[in-house]
């Protein structure tokens, strides 16, 4: 179940040749630094462990800033004849992009919303027109204006009251998303008194007006744990505690259902939900729990009309059923079936309207949206004929229509919005991301699905995109990107971005490995716990495989992966580094033995369900047998570009940082091995969209340097 990621090149674009005259741009003569060893003893079910690099765990400790400033430099002098180059691909792929761009407008109580850009601008301009799209623009919020004084800036957790008259919003300025929340008036475009710090985004108001619930979260581990109530213009320290999560495990959530009958605070964890409920007109009153947790019953819930639709895995539906219940009668004994479950079918997600109910599930690896009239009339599915594709609803906020709003991508068609008339079955295309520049053509290059087999069978999907005309002969570079966790499905997606990788010969492949849910719950489910290793081989057999295709060899087949997929990238290295001549790990999870052990680091327990609790054996010696920075051995490694961010809440940056610092100590050959740190963002990385270009030109620059292409 899910809730559920730009110039025309002035020189000729082509595929370069791979001769081996050329040397590497990036230079292998200047000093790397040496980190201080100080080692840290700790001990666990009779393991000694010892961390010569723990010091650096310290973010306001001057040596560990200046440790973090020698690696930076380090990456800029041992790059230092690519910057040109750098700076031509930031060019290039910023001039694909439509930087005067805006979202297709949605109607929601009376306004058109829109999201846009100016040229040259970083941050989008949030507006609305009243009633029409022919009526003035009412600018809500330029973040270009308000990013001007920080070097980060995100505002998020937009909420608009019910008359239209005031908007919510959540600002982070040092990007590890601890959030200010404010208060605007939008008739008069005063920012009101009623500030609130250290929140979360997520605030949402009652039809009265002038109530607002938003959610707080832990100061030490960051953890949603709290929902407030706030009145409008009231002092903030006297803000009612309406819901305090005790079990450290659970995160909550607060937000208005569609109908915007109910508030409705969500508290889950990974393998468990519970819900409560208020009327929106009654704000004051008592919540009422719908359905209390029962551990491993995970459920969501839409209200429509009288009753509540559930999209649940009760009675051991692995991929979830939809039921409903009436509104006065929540508890599952009164759940009543509406979609029975299907062994090879997924329900991901439904949405409501006043005469459909429309169903995203996911079969065979590839999304389908189900259309099923109320009323008994024949149901159907939208027809995508695509080999691979990824489709999915988009903002529909309104019960009273037939038009249901979807996306539409895949590697090579560039995204598309479309509003598709239920009734009719007709569909209008709003609108089609453009790639500026003058020789983009989709018919230009071809996408393909392919299957490994896993070392146990199992038949693994591979989404790849090329440019026509290639030829298999295990010449050509090839970047394998893969995630693997949390039962997030990696869909085939369009990047224009990716085109400097594509027009230089390059083939681009996501590995849809367990770990995900990209066939079914089950698929996410053989990849975690103590099955997660699955998610390490599969990645491994789906690199052996492309190079069997002879799509790649192992000179050519580079890697990548950020986050907990940047954990896969740290275990692929010390299980089979002879596979790739470069990896690209992005704030990567590679000390997960100490970061699971400490349960005062952001989002630690809540992560139990999904790596295990250390604390108990079984799941300390499993993990202690893949975690990468545990297992540093002393053998040859692939060329490492390792990023990561100061503010980082997700993953702490001194994990990138000890990683690379031991690898530096232990590894037996010379490949060059980078730790950039964003100074001043976190998890995400840049806020702005033209900064985020600088650090992807980084990376590409890296791949392309080790294939020798210099332009």
């Amino acid at each position: 179940m899910k809730k559920s990621i730009v110039l025309h090149c002035l020189c000729a674009i082509f595929a370069t040749s791979h001769s081996q005259n050329k040397t590497p741009i990036m230079s292998k003569s200047i000093q790397a630094p040496i980190a201080a060893v100080k080692p840290n003893i700790s001990e666990k079910f009779g393991e000694v462990r010892t961390d010569n690099y723990f010091w650096l765990n310290d973010r306001e400790n001057p040596k560990v800033i200046d440790y973090l400033n020698q690696e930076n430099d380090y990456y800029n002098s041992a790059t230092a004849a690519s910057k040109d180059f750098q700076t031509a691909l930031y060019d290039e792929m910023k001039m694909r992009i439509k930087e005067d761009d805006e979202s297709v407008p949605y109607l929601y109580n009376g306004y058109y919303y829109i999201t846009r850009f100016e040229t040259g601008q970083d941050y989008p301009i949030y507006s609305r027109k009243k009633g029409s799209l022919e009526a003035r623009e009412e600018i809500i919020f330029n973040c270009n204006e308000l990013a001007k004084e920080h070097k980060y800036f995100q505002l998020s957790g937009l909420s608009i009251s019910q008359d239209n008259q005031f908007a919510t919003f959540a600002t982070d300025v040092v990007g590890r998303r601890i959030y200010t929340l404010n208060i605007k008036n939008l008739k008069t475009g005063e920012i009101l008194a009623d500030k609130i710090e250290n929140v979360t985004r997520s605030s949402t108001w009652a039809n009265d007006n002038k109530t607002i619930f938003y959610t707080r979260q832990d100061e030490k581990t960051l953890r949603s744990d709290k929902v407030y109530k706030h009145k409008l213009g009231a002092d903030t320290a006297t803000d009612v505690l309406v819901y305090f999560e005790k079990d450290d495990t659970f995160d909550v959530s607060v937000h208005k259902e569609k109908s915007k009958k109910y508030i409705v605070i969500g508290a889950t964890s990974t393998l468990t939900s519970e819900y409560r409920t208020v009327l929106a007109d009654a704000p004051d009153g008592k919540f009422k729990i719908f359905q209390k947790r029962v551990r491993g019953l995970e459920y969501s819930i839409s209200h429509f009309g009288n009753h509540f639709y559930i999209v649940t895995n009760k009675d051991k539906a692995t991929n979830f059923k939809v039921m409903k219940t009436p509104e006065e009668a929540t508890s599952k004994e009164n759940w009543q079936e509406v979609i029975a479950h299907r062994n090879e079918v997924l329900i991901e997600d439904i949405e409501i309207f006043k005469d459909y109910l429309v169903v995203t599930e996911r079969s065979n690896g590839l999304n389908k949206i189900r259309i099923m009239p109320w009323k008994g009339k024949a149901e159907y599915y939208l027809p995508f004929e695509s080999e691979t594709y990824t489709a999915y609803t988009t903002s529909n906020v309104d019960f009273e229509t037939d038009i249901l709003r979807y996306g539409y991508q895949s590697m090579a068609t560039p995204a598309s919005v479309i509003d598709f008339n239920m009734k009719t079955k007709t569909k209008e295309i709003k609108k089609e991301q453009q790639v500026l520049g003058g020789n983009f053509d989709k018919n230009n290059y071809t996408e393909e699905r392919v299957w490994a087999t896993a070392t146990d069978g199992t038949q693994v999907p591979i989404s790849m995109v090329y440019k026509k005309g290639l030829i298999k002969n295990g010449k050509n570079p090839l970047l394998l990107y893969a995630y693997g966790s949390y039962g997030i499905s990696m869909d085939p997606y369009f990047s224009s971005t990716r085109l400097s990788l594509l027009d230089r010969g390059f083939v681009f492949a996501i590995a849809h490995i367990r770990g995900g849910e990209d066939l079914g719950r089950q698929w996410y489910e053989d990849g975690k716990l103590l099955k997660k290793k699955n998610t390490f081989t599969d990645f491994i057999d789906c690199s052996k495989f492309v190079i069997e295709q002879k799509y790649t060899d192992a000179s050519h087949l580079y890697a990548e992966g950020g986050s907990a997929g940047g954990l896969l990238m740290g275990v692929i290295v010390n299980m089979a580094p002879q596979l790739y001549n470069g990896v690209i790990a992005q704030v990567p999870f590679v000390d997960v033995i100490t970061t699971m052990l400490d349960d005062t680091i952001p989002l630690t327990t809540g992560e139990y369900d999904e790596w295990g609790n250390p604390n108990v054996k079984k799941y300390y010696d499993y993990m202690r047998s893949y975690s990468p920075y545990d297992n540093v051995a002393a053998h040859d490694y692939p060329n490492l570009y390792v990023s990561t961010g100061l503010h980082d809440s997700q993953v702490q940056y001194w994990e990138p940082a000890k990683w690379v610092a031991k690898l530096r100590a232990t590894k037996t050959n010379d490949k060059v091995l980078f730790l950039d740190t964003n100074m001043d963002a976190g998890h995400g990385g840049a806020s702005g969209r033209f900064e985020a270009l600088k650090e992807l030109a980084k990376e590409f620059s890296f791949l392309l340097d080790l294939e020798k292409i210099k332009k």
